[in-house]
């Protein structure tokens, strides 16, 4: 029987450099976080798409 990992939270935003890109932890409504792999192109279009979408 495989070991059972207790959800400590949803926790906050995070974006961290790894070895394969950058992890993007993304809290969402109801519990839990999506959790995205992306290079530094697909960070930078979505930081692009963001503030466009923010008016800056």
């Amino acid at each position: 029987m495989a070991a059972m990992k207790p959800r400590t939270g949803d926790g906050p935003l995070e974006v961290e450099k790894s070895p394969h890109g950058y992890t993007l932890r993304l809290p969402l409504e109801g519990g839990g976080r999506m959790v995205l792999q992306m290079s530094e192109e697909e960070l930078a279009q979505l930081r692009g798409v963001v503030s466009e979408a923010l008016g800056e």
